[in-house]
């Protein structure tokens, strides 16, 4: 049975006469990924940054294993790990050099220490070969700030944008070491602009603009109650007259139907076998995550 490791709880944020964030409740089971997603100014990176303390809440509660984050800020720092979208590095130090500097922060022990940031070393391929930070491609220094929010061992990790502007092959190794992570009881939250990196990822999702949820679900549940299933059926047939009124599309002797009507798709198919012909292709297509979102936001903007 799953437990809340974060629970938030009418969660506002404004800035003078600005709302970034408003009435904002949802849940966080422990060895989740929970992921945020939504246009630009939807108050994602808002909530990442209120969550990891790094800002102050207008009102609301933010409970984190079970300690109110405004009660007990510095005991929840040390088992959280946050990655900004846009993470500064110290450029000049090398990498263990930089990991053991933070280690020493946390107040990890020396022998904990070099085990763990041999063994992140490893689980990220991170081989810098002595190279100063500054002088690692993006992806490597990406690799880095991960390293860094783990060198504590967090049981909660807070990642805004932990693979942007990344190259594809990176970008995937990053989201399955991330992944991999829950395999070790880590507890993650992370928002991101990739759609099919969230459908993949997480269990699931939280959709927001101008501050405030929109729906939040798996991407099944989510799937299932805004989608639109459509179906394709290609086939082949001497003669389509008498077919019936359907938007038919010929192309290299073959006829194509798309329709949302399953009852479409079953009187193809009994038409298509009582003329002698040969239905090629039947394919069930559901909406992904991202076609569901970009109609979300048009719905929500309204008509122009």
């Amino acid at each position: 049975m799953s437990s809340n490791m974060i629970k938030v709880t009418g969660l506002r944020k404004e800035y003078g006469s600005f709302t970034a964030v408003s009435d904002l409740s949802f849940s966080v089971d422990q060895g989740e990924i929970f992921g945020i997603v939504g246009p630009n100014g939807a108050g994602k990176t808002t909530t990442l940054k209120m969550i990891s303390s790094l800002i102050r809440q207008t009102t609301g509660t933010i409970i984190i294993n079970g300690l109110d984050l405004e009660q007990d800020p510095l005991t929840i720092r040390s088992f959280l790990g946050f990655l900004p979208e846009e993470s500064p590095l110290y450029e000049g130090m090398e990498v263990e050099e930089y990991l053991r500097f933070f280690a020493e922060l946390y107040g990890v022990d020396r022998h904990t220490s070099l085990s763990r940031i041999n063994g992140l070393l490893y689980d990220l391929s991170l081989n810098s070969d002595g190279k100063k930070i500054g002088d690692l491609s993006k992806g490597m220094r990406r690799k880095v700030a991960i390293a860094r929010s783990l060198i504590n061992d967090p049981k909660v990790l807070i990642y805004d944008e932990p693979a942007s502007g990344l190259d594809p092959m990176t970008s995937k190794y990053i989201t399955d070491y991330i992944s991999s992570l829950t395999s070790i009881g880590k507890t993650i939250v992370f928002s991101a602009h990739n759609l099919y990196q969230v459908e993949r990822l997480c269990d699931r999702v939280l959709i927001m603009k101008d501050g405030k949820m929109i729906t939040l679900g798996t991407p099944e549940q989510i799937r299932q109650e805004y989608g639109t299933i459509s179906y394709r059926v290609i086939f082949v047939v001497d003669d389509i007259t008498g077919i019936g009124s359907l938007n038919i599309e010929e192309d290299n002797g073959h006829y194509l139907v798309r329709t949302e009507n399953i009852d479409d798709v079953n009187h193809i198919t009994r038409w298509v076998a009582s003329k002698g012909g040969d239905i090629l292709e039947l394919r069930t297509i559901e909406p992904s995550l991202e076609d569901i979102f970009i109609e979300l936001m048009k719905e929500e903007q309204g008509p122009e």
